[in-house]
C-alpha cells in the first residue's frame, strides 16, 4: 500500500509550507485555538476542487489541463498567463523561507541569496537525475520525518507551557487582523491551481504503477489531505504553546518569524530539543521548495504541448528556466520582493473562483465520464465552495483597493 503512495503526498508536500509554518503558527501565537474553526471551513469548502483533480486524471488518463482544452482554448491560454506571471515570485517566496532556515539548521554564512540560490540547485539537480521515481521515493521520506519532527515538537512544547487551552472561537474586529483572517484562509491548505498538479503526478504515478486502481489514487489524494489539515492542527498548537501570550511582535516576513519560532521554541524548552524543532520547520519549507520546482515545469511542458509549440513543451527547459529566474531574482530584486510576493498574492487570491468553477464545470462536463462524476453531496458542497470563495475573494479585495 505505500507503494501506491506518492501524488497525495506530493501534494501535502507542497501545500505544508508557509501556509502552515508561518500563517498556522501565527494564527496559534495571536489568537489560541480561536481561529480553528477558519483552518477546518477553508480545508473542506476547498476539498471538492483539489480532489477533482487526481479523479479526472484516473478516470480519464488526462491531465486537468487537456480537460482545460477541451473547455475551450481560452482556459488554457488563462491558466498559462497566469503561471508564467506568478510562478517565479512563489518559487522565491518558499525558496528565501527554506534558505533562512538552512542558516539557522546548519550554522555557516548568513548570506541568505546564496543559500537560496543553493537550495535551488540541489533541488533541481535531484529531479534531472532523480526524475518523478526518486521525487515518488523522497517525498515519503521528508513527510514522515516532518510529521514526527512536528508531533515531538508539540508534545515538548506542551508539556513545558502554562497556556491553558481554550477552544472559544473568535472573529477577528481589527482591519489588520481581518487581513491575515483572509490571508490564513486564502493560503489553507494552498491555492488552488496545485490541483492541476496533483492531475500530472497522478499521471506520472500509473505510469511508474501500471494496474493503479481509482480507489488507490483517491484514498492516496485523502491520505494528503488529512496530513495538510493534521499538521495545520500541530502547527497552530506549536504557535499557542510556544509563542501565545509572550506580548512579542512576530514579523510577517516568512523567514524571520520561522527563526523567531525557533529561537522561542529553544529559549522556553530547551536548546537539546533546538533540532527537534530546526528540522521539522526545515523539511516543511524544502518540501514545498522541491515540488514546486518540479510541478511548474512539468505544468508548463504540458500546456505548451497542448497548445502545439513544440520547442517550448519540455521539462528540462521549464526547469532550467525556473530555477535561473529564481536566481535572477534573489541577485537582482531582492529588494523588491515583498511587492513582488503581494502580486503573486493579490493574483492566487483573486483567480481561486476561476479554478474552482473550471474545475466543477470540468467534472461534472461529456468530458468526463458519468459513472466517475463525483455524487450528490460532493456537488453541493462544490455549489457552496464556489459560492464560499467567490464571496471570500471579493472581500479580499475590498480590503486591498
Amino acid at each position: 500500500m505505500i507503494k501506491k503512495l506518492g501524488p497525495g503526498l506530493l501534494f501535502a508536500g507542497a501545500a505544508i509550507g508557509v501556509s502552515h509554518l508561518v500563517q498556522s503558527t501565527k494564527a496559534g501565537a495571536e489568537f489560541g485555538f480561536g481561529l480553528i474553526w477558519a483552518l477546518i471551513l477553508s480545508n473542506i469548502f476547498k476539498y471538492p476542487f483539489f480532489l477533482y483533480g487526481p479523479k479526472y486524471a484516473a478516470a480519464t488518463g488526462e491531465s486537468l489541463l487537456d480537460g482545460y482544452l477541451k473547455i475551450g482554448r481560452p482556459v488554457l491560454i488563462t491558466y498559462l498567463v497566469l503561471s508564467l506571471v506568478t510562478m517565479f515570485t512563489i518559487q522565491s517566496a518558499v525558496t528565501i523561507v527554506t534558505a533562512g532556515l538552512a542558516i539557522e539548521l546548519f550554522g555557516f554564512s548568513s548570506k541568505i541569496e546564496l543559500w537560496a540560490i543553493l537550495m535551488i540547485f540541489v533541488c533541481m539537480l535531484i529531479l534531472l537525475i532523480g526524475k518523478y521515481k526518486f521525487l515518488d521515493k523522497l517525498i515519503k521520506f521528508v513527510i514522515m520525518l516532518l510529521a514526527i519532527s512536528t508531533v515531538l515538537a508539540v508534545v515538548f512544547a506542551a508539556n513545558k507551557s502554562n497556556n491553558q487551552i481554550s477552544l472559544q472561537q473568535v472573529f477577528p474586529s481589527t482591519s489588520l487582523n481581518i487581513a491575515f483572517l483572509v490571508a490564513f484562509m486564502g493560503w489553507m491548505p494552498a491555492p488552488l491551481d496545485i490541483s492541476i498538479w496533483q492531475s500530472i503526478w497522478t499521471l506520472e504515478k500509473k505510469k511508474k504503477i501500471k494496474r493503479l486502481q481509482k480507489q488507490e489514487i483517491i484514498f492516496d489524494f485523502n491520505i494528503g489531505y488529512i496530513t495538510t489539515i493534521f499538521l495545520g492542527i500541530c502547527f497552530m498548537s506549536l504557535g499557542f504553546f510556544v509563542m501565545y501570550g509572550t506580548d512579542q511582535t512576530f514579523s510577517s516576513n516568512g523567514g524571520v518569524f520561522a527563526s523567531q519560532l525557533i529561537s522561542l521554541y529553544t529559549h522556553s524548552i530547551s536548546e537539546s530539543v533546538f533540532i527537534i524543532i530546526a528540522i521539522a520547520a526545515f523539511t516543511t519549507m524544502f518540501s514545498t521548495t522541491i515540488t514546486c520546482l518540479d510541478a511548474s515545469p512539468r505544468a508548463m511542458k504540458k500546456t505548451f504541448e497542448l497548445l502545439d509549440i513544440k520547442q517550448l513543451a519540455s521539462y528540462k527547459l521549464w526547469i532550467g528556466i525556473l530555477s535561473f529566474g529564481t536566481s535572477f531574482i534573489f541577485i537582482f530584486l531582492m529588494s523588491e520582493m515583498g511587492f513582488l510576493v503581494k502580486v503573486a498574492t493579490i493574483l492566487s487570491f483573486a483567480t481561486t473562483p476561476f479554478y474552482a468553477i473550471i474545475n466543477h464545470i470540468l467534472i461534472y462536463s461529456k468530458h468526463n465520464p458519468e459513472n466517475n462524476r463525483p455524487k450528490r453531496s460532493i456537488k453541493i458542497l462544490s455549489i457552496l465552495g464556489i459560492i464560499f470563495l467567490t464571496c471570500f475573494t471579493v472581500w479580499y479585495l475590498t480590503l486591498i483597493i
